[in-house]
């Protein structure tokens, strides 16, 4: 900048330099033999007093002045002396603000960052952190920015007056410098804001590269070995190291992370892992104690697809969250769930705001529907494999990309998530051979299996963490409980489904199909007990499993309700995902959906048109080819 006055010459060379501190200078900055600009603010028979930053100012003496000076003037200074009790003494430097031409540069504070890092052994002592603010919240009292930097997130504390904002101009998204102190409160450490600034232009774009260099490196995945040797499960390696850095991206961003998943045992063995792994990652990059119980949620899921009524839900409840807490908006995970056109409208409703989606699946998917909707997809069918590929197997794999610590509470998780969804890949028995080596014989995974999915009824829509983090072991070294819970929950669950099977079997329809299978159907609305475990899938499948083991030959198995059926197959060649969408145009007004495995699924339609569909699935039925080569291979969904 030029300023031109007329009457005191300026150098030889005609121009001057003058330097003006930003307002964080502080007296480090102020050299000497070196001109700065000030202004005046006071007035005193010994001198004048003038400010060259918020916190550098210093004395004029009067001897060294010439004529008259009025408060908000500006002078030209230099610095004299600095006294023995810190304060600066001025003298006017050979430059008149009204007579010389002279340019004004500016000069920024030279600060001494302390990354997030290093608080601990910065308690108590004035620190510089530079980040960008990932949450605000107001308080009763003071203002809690969250501050991401290269090391971590950690809450700072700025205090207006009670319950009024402070530094309102900053806002979530904003790269800004902190000065405070580090203290500890409630177990975590907070810093106490001094000053806060939002950083523009250069500086900032400066720091914005830097921070997010650090941040893609942090956000990378670890570099773990398959808990076994399955090179199917190697073609969907990249994909699931895709969603590992996206997760901890959003971890390391501070942005909350949903999960939803199947409420059946593949669907918790995939997410429990993920939510332990992800509390365990936040635990390590935010300073506040309390972020991994704020930063992420799991709820199950009943439909096998992510429902209206679930999306409303967890909408409302993220607004609600950037309206109280300053959050922002949360990744949605979807977990053994979520690949299919079902999920569309649901998913739809989230593109209205800045929610990414990622679904990690092995149900059938139908990509040309979802895939623009998606910021990420993990599915089998997607690289020519197929279901047995479960999700609970490649979310363990997951958690440990996230965080590698949690790889020896898992090793018997994969088999518990195959023995739950019936898996038949040949992987299952190096992964129940895995388990072997943790205590875990087959019997011990069925009945885990079989009491997480007892649990999972009577949960419903709670995620019940701790019940079924003991159910899994993970996260828990009470070995003698744990199989006193194993036992109790699969006993009840087993006795359970034989007083289902006591009423129904009676009540059971058999016919011998064209094609030489035997197919059974079952009214579970009106001869199975209602609103109690098991419910109509898990019901319609174990009559499945037991003809299975009575004839030796290939069965399917309907289990039908007013408005819906559930479909079980073993050894024919069905494909329900096409058949729903073959069925949705033979039946006019049926209301038809549905989907799932290609031999196991579920559909609903409207009442009054049950017998048109039934009768119509039916001759489809017929029509499809024998393959033994799927007998015993469906998995199970228990919807």
């Amino acid at each position: 900048m030029t300023r031109e006055a007329a009457g005191v010459p300026g150098d030889d060379d005609g121009d001057s330099v003058v330097y003006d501190l930003d307002a964080d200078c502080t007296a480090d900055d102020v050299e000497r033999n070196q001109p700065y600009l000030a202004e005046i603010n006071g007035i005193v028979d010994y001198g004048v007093f003038v400010d060259l930053s918020e916190s550098v100012s210093g004395l004029v003496h009067e001897s060294v002045l010439e004529g008259t000076y009025a408060v908000g003037d500006e002078l030209v200074v230099e610095l004299e002396t600095v006294r023995d009790n810190g304060d600066l003494a001025f003298e006017p430097a050979d430059i008149d603000v009204e007579g010389d031409e002279y340019t004004v540069e500016g000069i920024s504070h030279d600060y001494t960052l302390t990354g997030t890092n290093r608080l601990e052994s910065s308690i108590g002592e004035q620190i510089h952190v530079e980040g960008e603010v990932v949450q605000v919240k107001q308080t009763g009292g003071p203002t809690i920015f969250h501050i991401t930097d290269e090391f971590g997130v950690v809450p700072c504390a700025a205090f207006e007056e009670a319950g009024v904002r402070a530094y309102p101009q900053v806002e979530v998204g904003d790269v800004v410098r902190v000065t405070g102190t580090p203290e500890h409160r409630e177990g975590s450490v907070q810093i106490e804001v001094d000053g806060l600034s939002k950083l523009e232009g250069e500086i900032a774009e400066e720091a914005r590269e830097r921070l997010d260099t650090a941040l893609e490196e942090r956000a990378e995945p670890h570099d773990v070995d398959s808990l076994i040797d399955w090179p199917a499960f190697e073609k969907l390696r990249p994909n699931l190291e895709e969603v590992a850095t996206l997760l901890r991206r959003t971890v390391l961003e501070g942005r909350p992370i949903r999960v939803r998943h199947h409420a059946d045992g593949d669907g918790m063995c995939a997410a429990v892992p993920v939510q332990i792994a992800l509390e365990r990652f936040i635990a390590d990059v935010h300073e506040d104690e309390n972020a991994p119980q704020h930063l992420i949620k799991r709820l199950p899921a009943k439909a096998p697809f992510y429902e209206m009524e679930d999306a409303t839900r967890d909408l409302n409840f993220a607004l609600e969250d950037r309206e109280k807490h300053g959050q922002q908006l949360p990744l949605l995970l979807m977990l053994d769930n979520g690949s299919t056109a079902e999920d569309v409208p649901a998913y739809e409703a989230l593109t209205h705001y800045d929610i990414p989606i990622v679904a990690i699946d092995h149900h059938h998917p139908d990509p040309d529907a979802v895939g623009d909707l998606l910021d990420a997809h993990v599915n089998p069918y997607l690289h020519d494999e197929d279901y047995r590929i479960t999700t609970g197997m490649l979310c363990v794999e997951l958690a440990r990309m996230i965080y590698p610590d949690i790889t020896d509470e898992l090793r018997h998780v994969p088999a518990v998530a195959g023995l739950s969804d019936r898996s038949k890949a040949d992987a299952l028995d190096d992964y129940i051979e895995l388990a072997a080596d943790e205590g875990y014989d087959e019997d011990r995974l069925q009945d885990v299996s079989e009491a997480l999915d007892y649990a999972a009824f009577w949960l419903r829509y709670n995620s019940g963490d701790q019940l079924i983090q003991d159910l899994l072991q993970i996260d828990s070294d009470d070995e003698q409980r744990h199989r006193e819970l194993i036992s109790f929950f699969a006993n009840r669950a087993r006795e359970e489904v034989d007083e289902q099977l006591d009423a129904a079997m009676s009540h059971l329809e058999h016919e011998d199909l064209d094609n030489g299978a035997h197919l059974y159907r079952i009214d579970v609305e009106n001869y199975a007990h209602r609103f109690t475990y098991p419910a109509p899938g898990k019901t319609t499948g174990e009559i499945h499993d037991r003809k299975i083991e009575e004839t030796g030959d290939p069965v399917i198995t309907v289990g039908y309700g007013p408005d819906f059926a559930v479909l079980r197959s073993d050894g024919v060649r069905l494909d329900i995902p096409q058949m729903v969408s073959e069925l949705e145009d033979e039946v006019p007004g049926g209301g038809v959906s549905g989907g799932g495995h290609l031999v196991v699924g579920s559909i609903k339609f409207v009442k009054g048109k049950r017998e048109d569909v039934i009768d119509a699935l039916v001759e489809k039925m017929e029509e499809a080819e024998i393959d033994e080569a799927l007998s015993s291979a469906a998995p199970i969904d228990d919807d």
